[in-house]
């Protein structure tokens, strides 16, 4: 069983097609996305719908990002003017072809996989994963949302579990990951770079895929 991490998708539907597609997805694989499914990107509705697909399989465990955050309580509150700010207008018009941006149009089935069927962390033997942050001196059942979805600084310190933390959240501009040594990032900025990467955690492949059908394979340990 190979065990894959996702990075931030934004929006990027077509290139998290491509990518599912080079890495040749196996049954017994288990996927792991950090969240920031949604803004920015131009197919916020085409990644949900794709990561339900996949999610229906019994093969994906969808983390929560802080963006999914954001949508989220601007259902409950009703004040959507600052997530528009952050990407949310991106997100609502993948929903409808009008110039009207309404949650409404946002179909139930949507919303209840970002609250119900994601979550906000997730763990193996050898690797916490998390969207940006874990404080190093909590397990992650002890973490609080706000370090989970929205980071303590740039970088994670070493977790005391002595386990590699993958994480997304801090966008990397080169478009590729950035490896720590004790934890990597795979957040590579996939609607402005055009990269969208996966992680074999356990030997340290790496797939990247764009929209227009481009990919490259390397290892972790070939950069930084």
């Amino acid at each position: 069983m190979r065990i894959l991490a996702i990075g931030d998708i934004h929006g990027c539907a077509i290139a998290f097609d491509n990518l599912l597609s080079v890495v040749q997805i196996q049954p017994e694989d288990r996927i792991i996305t950090l969240g920031d499914y949604v803004d920015h990107g131009l197919d916020s509705k085409g990644a949900i719908d794709r990561l339900i697909t996949l999610y229906e399989t019994g093969q994906l465990v969808a983390l929560r990002g802080n963006h999914e955050q954001m949508m989220l309580n601007c259902r409950h509150d009703g004040k959507i003017s600052g997530w528009l700010q952050m990407g949310g207008k991106a997100t609502l018009s993948s929903y409808s072809s009008s110039e009207q941006l309404n949650l409404l149009d946002i179909p139930d089935s949507h919303w209840d996989f970002l609250a119900n069927k994601c979550v906000n962390w997730y763990e193996t033997d050898n690797h916490l994963f998390v969207h940006a942050d874990a404080d190093p001196n909590l397990p992650l059942a002890e973490q609080p949302e706000i370090i989970l979805f929205w980071g303590l600084s740039d970088r994670p310190l070493p977790h005391f579990s002595g386990k590699t933390i993958v994480y997304g959240h801090q966008s990397l501009e080169s478009g590729f990951p950035l490896n720590l040594g004790y934890a990597i990032c795979i957040d590579t900025l996939a609607y402005k770079t055009g990269w969208l990467t996966c992680l074999d955690v356990e030997n340290g492949t790496v797939w990247q895929a764009n929209k227009i059908g481009e990919t490259r394979k390397f290892l972790i340990n070939q950069i930084n």
